[in-house]
């Protein structure tokens, strides 16, 4: 049997890098197309970081478990800065387990799924939605008032998502895996995703769970 720092070795020298589990590894792609990046670690390995608001800990944890599931032989640390935890991982397979890392920002160049992440993705796309809305998006309450005919004032409310980046790949990404959840979507404006049909709100209420 392969040992996993074995596959590891195989995939940097021609062979074929694949997750140990599919569905938080997808959570993990999701978390890093929002707010991941790849750098070099003090001892010049490759290192994957996810940089993630500090008030959501429930997310900051659920990061650093998907991440060790998909690397389980590399450590995964943390750190804080102002109103920020930085979720970390040095290992040399993070540049193939994310062949959409390169220089500079994510919306300045293009970004599209390898063959086996889409593989992946189409298999668990609820794990990518709900790693990309953790990472760039949001759930609201839309209240308004409007006048009736009898002249009495009724307010209304209403909850919707919103999936917010710059990048047109990374949108084009979201709203094709809301495709496949039958999930409607509109575009609100320039970077803007919003879900607000209340089947499509209740569908991803049912696994996305709070923002907390």
């Amino acid at each position: 049997m392969t040992s996993k720092s074995e596959e590891v070795r195989l995939y940097l020298s021609g062979g074929d890098w694949r997750p140990p589990s599919a569905a938080p590894y997808c959570y993990l792609l999701g978390l890093y197309l929002g707010d991941g990046c790849i750098g070099t670690s003090a001892s010049h390995s490759p290192q994957l970081t996810l940089t993630l608001d500090a008030q959501y800990s429930k997310i900051i944890d659920a990061a650093a478990e998907a991440m060790q599931a998909s690397m389980p032989e590399a450590n995964v640390g943390t750190c804080r800065g102002a109103g920020m935890i930085k979720v970390y991982s040095s290992h040399p397979a993070w540049l193939e387990a994310f062949p959409q890392h390169g220089p500079g920002r994510k919306h300045t160049r293009v970004i599209e799924l390898a063959g086996w992440q889409q593989a992946l993705t189409h298999e668990y796309p609820q794990e990518l939605v709900r790693g990309l809305i953790h990472s760039d998006g949001s759930r609201v309450t839309n209240r308004f008032q409007t006048k009736l005919p009898s002249g009495r004032v009724a307010e209304y409310s209403y909850v919707r998502y919103f999936f917010t980046n710059y990048s047109a790949d990374i949108r084009r990404i979201f709203c094709d895996h809301c495709d496949l959840l039958g999930i409607r979507w509109t575009q609100s404006s320039f970077k803007n995703i919003s879900i607000a049909s209340r089947q499509s709100v209740t569908t991803l209420d049912s696994f996305i769970g709070p923002k907390c």
